[in-house]
């Protein structure tokens, strides 16, 4: 196996053969990339979630990458039908899922197809040889069976009759049709990795356990598939070599597996507790943002109430009448659904309410590729909107990092009483790591304050008077004697509210809701920069490409070059250092998943010249690309 730190950052790792674990036959490595891929109904994303949280209770630091089809159901078979979920694993810090995968689980020939250059040259192949037959072949337009013409040649190949092995081991289960016998033959696949990778079986079967205990003959068949998978692998000949991958070097502190989109709505939970405040959550189901509402749905207990609307107008309107109530209000969505919620989002910015919008940036445009990931909404949330209309706008960089910036995202709104956007994307909304749960308890409460009573230093109530230090309106709770007052989208006077058309009010209010927003940059931390402190190249990125850029650094100065990367997660306002970063180096590169929007700010805002590398495939950077581009620039 290749090092996970070579240059083409084909990741895996090098075999160290070393004393035995537990068997003569079992041989320890740094680290693994596998893929698991398949039909669309093989349960491939079960698999891989499964694989993960085993490798995570093991105390393996993992990174993933599911990866699968827009489409409901695609044609069983076909390449548009394939699902795959990528798996890196490992005793050291790992960044990224990899750039290639060593070891492909392909379940049909759709499935070896698709994925096969995702895999490193001279990979391992486990294939599903039962579901080779002339038809499955037709559908993958493969006009010989790839395992028998020899164009397989330098991979290692272990052909597996799996569909059939998982039948036979199933067959004596009364009330099982075949077909659902052959749902369960993931299990045997993941069995028998569970075998190579010497990975325990006990929270797979735990979890069977737990999903399937009150139906008996679909129980016994997941378990008694898994079971047979593994044994298969500690029975035959082919499968004699192990692999045992050490317990990762972590800090001290409880860990749990999250995605990006779990951690959003642990996140939401916890501001709500810390400002001692009822959540509310209004969305419209949309991909991949859907899986907040889920999670926040079976919250009840918490004091979150989720609202699932009849479209994303609605859901945004919704959101504004929970803040106006004094809830912490969120809405979430993705893509086109952005683009539906701006012309409410600007009446809750005149309005100044306090609420946060996660937007879970999708491949575009229109509908577009709405599982695939991309970070094209990041001028969306900056300029989208009729008028001048500043928000705030954060991106976290790592799925667990999703947690810290949700909290500071109603941390910034009740601050200077604004919509606060947070650009999340599809890969960090799907990928999983370890993350070290923080102790809530130990956190800073957001503190928030209403107006109780009529009179604001003997004037009376003014509903837009300014904080002095953050030029934030009060919020008043309807309801409360003394504090009506008149609220709508129409130009307002400063102080009083009320609808004004005289121009020097219309400037005045568009002057503070632009201070108060630039105003943030002193509260914020300033941008930090990994690597020397000035040089020859800067690599300046934002959300979800952050593992990439930064092993490609990594690996960069490993071999002399003068490069540093600096992270941004505070895209509106900028770090207020960012200007002086980007003077200490003699080029900066900034790679995105768009067309350069990042790259026009930066050049707009700082008159500094950058170098783009751009992308637009619906796939996170490879590592070797950005090596590649740093290469290319430094000659």
């Amino acid at each position: 196996m290749s090092d996970p730190h070579a240059p083409n950052g084909a990741a895996a790792s090098a075999v160290a053969e070393a004393p035995a674990v537990g068997a003569p036959n079992v041989d320890e490595v740094e680290s693994v990339i596998i893929r698991f891929a398949g039909d669309s109904g093989d349960g491939m994303q079960l698999t891989g979630t499964q694989f993960t949280n085993t490798a995570a209770v093991v105390g393996n630091d993992i990174s993933t990458m599911p990866d699968f089809p827009a489409e409901i159901r695609a044609p069983a078979g076909t390449l548009a039908g394939v699902s795959g979920f990528q798996v890196h694993f490992s005793s050291l810090d790992i960044l990224t899922p990899g750039d290639a995968a060593q070891v492909l689980v392909a379940m049909n020939p759709a499935a070896l197809k698709s994925a096969l250059s995702e895999l490193v040259p001279g990979g391992t192949i486990i294939v599903n040889t039962d579901e080779f037959n002339a038809s499955n072949l037709k559908k993958a337009a493969y006009a010989t069976n790839p395992l028998e013409d020899g164009s397989l040649k330098g991979y290692k190949i272990h052909p597996v009759p799996l569909t059939r092995l998982n039948r036979d081991a199933l067959k004596d289960i009364e009330g099982l049709t075949t077909k659902d016998m052959d749902r369960s033959k993931n299990l045997f696949a993941l069995g028998l990795s569970f075998w190579i990778y010497d990975r325990p079986l006990d929270n797979t079967l735990h979890w069977i356990e737990e999903k399937f205990g009150k139906k008996p003959a679909i129980f016994e068949a997941n378990r008694r598939a898994l079971m047979a998978g593994y044994h298969f692998g500690e029975t035959t000949e082919a499968f004699q070599r192990r692999f045992h991958i050490p317990p990762a070097n972590l800090a001290a502190g409880q860990y749990r597996k999250i995605t990006g989109n779990e951690a959003v709505a642990i996140g939401l939970v916890a501001a709500a507790v810390l400002a001692d405040k009822s959540l509310v959550y209004c969305s419209y189901p949309i991909t991949p943002a859907s899986d907040i509402l889920h999670s926040l749905a079976a919250l009840k207990n918490y004091d979150v109430r989720t609202f699932q609307a009849e479209d994303e107008i609605a859901a945004m309107g919704a959101a504004i009448g929970a803040a106006f109530g004094g809830a912490f209000a969120v809405t979430g969505t993705s893509g086109p659904g952005l683009a539906l919620k701006s012309e409410a989002m600007n009446l809750a910015l005149v309005l100044e309410l306090p609420m946060v919008i996660v937007d879970v940036q999708r491949g575009g445009p229109s509908t577009g590729s709405p599982t695939k990931t991309e970070q094209s909404d990041l001028l969306q949330a900056m300029f989208g909107r009729n008028g001048e209309s500043p928000l705030p706008i954060l991106a976290p960089a790592t799925p667990g990092e999703c947690f810290d910036i949700t909290v500071l995202a109603f941390r910034l709104a009740a601050r200077i009483m604004s919509p606060v956007v947070v650009l999340s994307d599809g890969y960090l909304a799907n990928s999983a790591e370890p993350w070290r749960i923080p102790d809530v308890g130990a956190m800073a409460p957001i503190q928030i304050g209403h107006p109780t009573a009529i009179g604001l230093n003997g004037t009376g109530y003014l509903p837009f008077a300014r904080d002095a230090e953050t030029m934030a309106r009060p919020w008043a709770l309807p309801g409360t004697p003394g504090l009506e007052h008149r609220i709508g989208g129409l130009s307002k006077e400063p102080g009083t509210g009320n609808v004004s058309y005289d121009p020097t009010h219309t400037q005045q209010m568009n002057d503070e809701r632009r201070a108060k927003v630039a105003g943030l940059a002193d509260y914020l931390p300033e941008q930090d920069v990994y690597g020397p402190e000035s040089g020859d190249l800067l690599v300046l990125g934002w959300g979800g490409t952050f593992g990439a850029l930064r092993q490609a650094v990594i690996q960069a100065n490993a071999q002399g070059r003068s490069v540093a990367h600096a992270h941004v997660r505070y895209l509106n306002p900028f770090p207020r250092n960012l200007a002086a970063v980007l003077g200490r180096y003699k080029q900066v590169l900034v790679p995105e998943l768009n067309g350069g929007q990042l790259a026009l700010l930066i050049q707009g805002r700082f008159l500094k010249p950058v170098i783009q590398l751009e992308k637009l495939q619906g796939q996170p950077f490879r590592i070797s690309e950005i090596r590649a581009k740093i290469d290319e620039i430094l000659g």
